[in-house]
């Protein structure tokens, strides 16, 4: 099944939207998959896109520095979090 290119700009929306909600909380690919309906292998398919336009961060290690062997947590970055919040105002 193809998804059109607006469908996934509504999707990338949603996920942004969710991670500035929470932000500077990280959350699990699980958890946002979750919150917007949405199969979790296509959620970390779009946050790593939105990765490498440096609009999220992915945090690979947990709070003590033990890095995940199989997860990842991800954050709004900071400069997708100042322009999103210009943008709310």
């Amino acid at each position: 099944m193809k998804i059109s290119k607006q469908k996934i700009e509504k999707i990338s929306e949603q996920i942004l939207s969710l991670l500035y909600s929470i932000n500077p909380k990280p959350l699990f690919t699980a958890h946002i998959a979750k919150e917007i309906a949405r199969d979790e292998g296509f959620v970390k398919k779009m946050l790593l896109d939105l990765k490498n336009k440096k609009l999220v961060e992915e945090i690979k290690k947990n709070p003590k520095g033990i890095v995940y062997l199989k997860r990842s947590r991800w954050r709004l970055s900071d400069a997708a979090y100042h322009a999103y919040q210009h943008s709310q105002s």
